[in-house]
């Protein structure tokens, strides 16, 4: 399905596609069936190989949006979340466990996605026993992933997801195996005992030891969507996270002073998850900056080289 949907187009060799308004229109409806319609199914979701199935219970209505996801196999998992931040989650509670999907980042704007993706409908599938329509979403540069989605040709739900690299390897799924539209009842949307709630940072405004710090260059497209505080787990000092995003993909700074721990510069990859740490050194003494997203490693590492302020001097 892959090497025949996504590949020619990714190459330049497919034969002429819709229009990219066309597209554009199914991207507003799948934006629009995610706050508007309920449903309730099953998926699976493969990471670096490795797969998960999923339960999920999604009611819209009242101005909300609420989920309810239960991990089916391996360690048990539940999330609970509204308008796509966390309410409560398995495990110990968690501090700044902040949004959750890029929908929620961003309201999805098919036409100023056109400025940074190439917006295609590719043509039709079937998913979870329901017609799709396949529409893919090819970067205009190197710092993006590719998407494929295959929308549900009725309703416009999201039924399959892929995420691709600029060498058509695939780096994550996301498949309905069923979906169901219509309520959920609402005991299925009750969190059990096991869900801990989620203590958010505070955001808003930059925090004032943050305002002096900036990325220099972020891929064009991207955004400052929002910035929190919380307390380091480990220090307990107070770290910084600034989230970009171009209304599809995104990625996080984040900054936390060292106050005389060792810290060592770290890049690594896991699947679509790109990690940059590097150390720096300023007028406050010994910061640490991670970038974290869905992005290419090269795209993290150079966001990551720009994290400045005025008085800056990298630790050698």
């Amino acid at each position: 399905m892959r090497a025949a949907l996504f590949l020619p187009i990714l190459l330049g060799l497919a034969a002429p596609a819709i229009a990219a308004p066309d597209a554009a229109q199914w991207l507003d409806a799948m934006a629009k069936a995610e706050r508007t319609q309920d449903f309730q199914g099953t998926f699976v979701y493969e990471r670096d190989g490795d797969f998960s199935t999923y339960q999920i219970w999604h009611r819209a209505g009242n101005g909300a949006v609420h989920d309810r996801v239960l991990k089916l196999d391996g360690v048990a998992s539940e999330r609970v979340q509204t308008d796509g931040r966390l309410t409560c989650m398995t495990g110990s509670p968690v501090s700044g466990g902040g949004k959750v999907s890029s929908s929620a980042v961003a309201t999805l704007d098919p036409l100023k996605l056109m400025s940074w993706y190439q917006l295609r409908v590719a043509g039709a599938s079937r998913v979870a026993g329901r017609d799709a329509v396949v529409v893919t979403m090819v970067p205009r540069d190197r710092d993006r992933y590719a998407f494929e989605m295959h929308l549900d040709a009725h309703t416009g739900l999201l039924l399959k997801s892929l995420l691709i690299d600029a060498k058509g390897r695939l780096l994550e799924r996301l498949q309905y195996t069923q979906l169901q539209p219509g309520a959920p009842a609402p005991a299925d949307l009750k969190a059990t005992l096991n869900c801990k709630p989620v203590l958010h940072a505070s955001s808003g405004s930059a925090p004032g030891n943050a305002l002096a710090w900036q990325a220099k260059w972020v891929p064009a497209g991207f955004e400052l969507a929002q910035t929190a505080q919380r307390k380091s787990s480990a220090s307990n000092a107070d770290v910084t996270s600034l989230l970009y995003a171009d209304g599809l993909a995104h990625f996080s700074v984040f900054l936390e002073p060292l106050n005389g721990a060792s810290a060592r510069d770290t890049r690594v990859q896991l699947g679509p998850t790109a990690a940059v740490s590097r150390r720096l050194k300023s007028s406050d003494g010994e910061m640490m900056i991670t970038v974290v997203g869905e992005i290419p490693l090269g795209t993290a590492e150079r966001i990551a080289l720009s994290i400045q302020r005025q008085d800056i001097h990298v630790l050698r």
